[in-house]
Formats: C-alpha cells, structure tokens, sequence
C-alpha cells in the first residue's frame, strides 16, 4: 500500500511521511510495556522481543557496535513490496520511540537505509537531523550506547506487572508458528556469522536433531528455510539498493561473489545483475 501510494501521490517519501507520525502509542500493549519499563535498555529489549504481536514479516533487533547502539528493522516477508517505503518508515518510528524514552535532548548518532540514496535526501536530513548513510545494508538507527542506561519517564513497577501478564495471555493466544519464529531469527543472525543449524538450535534451548523434527513436520528443512531468507534479503538489496554484488555476497556469508552467484542463480535461475536489471526495467514500466 505505501508503494501505491507513493506511486500515486508522486513523493518518493511517503513512508517517511507516515513513519514521523507514530510512536509507541501506535503499538497498543507492546508500546505501553515498552513505556512503562525501568530504563531505555529494557524498554528496547520488550520492543525487540514483542514486535511480532503487532507486526509479522519483520523483525526489530537491539545490538551495541562500538560504543554505538543500534535500533535495527528488518524486513523477512517473501516478495514483500515497497521494502524502501517501509523500511524509512521504520526508522522515522523509531527515531520518534528513542525520543519519548530519552527524553528531547537524546540525537541519534547516524540513521542507516538499506534503499539506495534518494535523489533529494531534503526530507530525511530535515526530519532526523543527524547524519545520513544509504546502502547501508541495514534500516537502522544509531545512538551512543550511554543512553541504554537512562531510567524511561514513564516507569512503573506496578503497570509493568499488569502489562507483562496481559503480553504473557496474548501471546499465548497469538503464539507464532515456529517457522515464522525461525525466520525471524534467522534474519537476525544471518548478517553475524551465527546463523549455522547447530547455532540457531541453540538459541531455541535444543540440539540439531530437534530442530530438524520441527522442520520436517512443515515440510522443509533448515537449509530450505535459510536459503529462503537468503534470497528475501539478496532480492530486497538487488531492488532497492546500489549495493555491489559482492558486498551483498560479504553480507550474507558468502566467501566470495562467486560463490553466492551460483546460490543466486539456484533459487531464481537468474543471476543477481540481470535481476538487478529486470527490476529496473520494471521500474521504469509502472513509471
């Protein structure tokens, strides 16, 4: 719908124009979980941990690079559409979330698009007001890490508890199926050097050959659902971004580009230029 209507509008920014106007009022109990927590790091930590009972097909990652911390958004949903449109409206949200925890005076340190750069990057610069970086591989926001400390405005032991046990109720209510769990994790720790089968069974508390029964009982294997993710990501950095083919191969796992245009070419009988180009050109069609 935000390709639609960017299309049909003529502003290439209409996501950034729709992300500036939520925060953590626009995520029911989760925004209020969030509000309510003892400091910023946990609040981000709930958000992390509960986004998938608002939004499904994408991820919300917290990680420290550096003395950084980085407030990260990431798409996994196959073929989804309009990947840029989202993905800065994302990041608007949650540049617009840092700001009701930190309080007016927090500015991020660098605000990251995984899209290529716009030819007028007016909007974003005059919103974020901090550094700008496009083909970052990553829908992102950076602050110093210093801020993870800062006790939130609204915390509230009490409300808290309340909350917590109403999350607890909808998620068991809500509960993802364990594939979409695993593609959301895997969109996490593809880009780290940790997404091997024995690594991600680690992180759901059980060995290889669990992990595997689960699979084999959706049909699939890890290797499948992996190489799924893959492509998603490949597909979304091919269309929207200027990235080289091989900082993408670098980016996920591959040793060299080589390597991952072989892989490229296994799952769409293409190679990822002349995907690149067809997505170009059908660019320039619906123009």
């Amino acid at each position: 719908m935000l390709e639609h209507c960017a299309t049909r509008t003529g502003c290439p920014h209409f996501g950034l124009l729709v992300g500036q106007q939520a925060g953590l009022g626009a995520f029911g109990l989760v925004g209020l979980l969030v509000k309510y927590s003892p400091d910023v790091e946990s609040a981000l930590h709930s958000l992390s941990r509960f986004m998938h009972l608002h939004v499904r097909g994408a991820v919300v990652n917290l990680s420290t690079d550096s003395d950084l911390a980085v407030l990260e958004y990431q798409i996994y949903q196959p073929r989804a559409r309009g990947n840029d449109q989202v993905g800065a409206g994302a990041v608007a949200v949650a540049y617009n979330i840092l700001r009701e925890l930190c309080g007016e005076d927090w500015k991020p340190a660098e605000v990251r698009f995984a899209h290529r750069r716009p030819l007028d990057i007016s909007p974003f610069a005059n919103f974020f007001q901090a550094s700008l970086h496009f083909d970052a591989g990553q829908y992102a926001v950076a602050f110093s890490n210093t801020w993870l400390n800062r006790p939130s405005p609204g915390s509230s032991p009490e409300l808290l508890q309340i909350l917590q046990r109403e999350i607890n109720k909808l998620e068991i209510r809500q509960e993802a199926s364990f594939l979409d769990q695993l593609r959301g994790l895997l969109r996490t720790t593809l880009s780290t050097g940790h997404s091997s089968a024995d690594q991600v069974a680690e992180l759901f508390s059980m060995n290889r050959r669990t992990l595997n029964r689960h699979l084999n009982a959706f049909g699939t294997n890890f290797r499948e659902v992996a190489d799924e993710i893959r492509f998603e990501i490949a597909r979304q950095f091919l269309e929207d971004s200027a990235m080289d083919i091989s900082q993408i191969a670098l980016f996920l796992g591959y040793s060299n580009a080589s390597a991952f245009t072989r892989a490229f070419r296994r799952w769409s009988s293409l190679t990822p230029s002349n995907w690149r180009l067809m997505a170009k050109d059908g660019e320039r069609g619906s123009s």
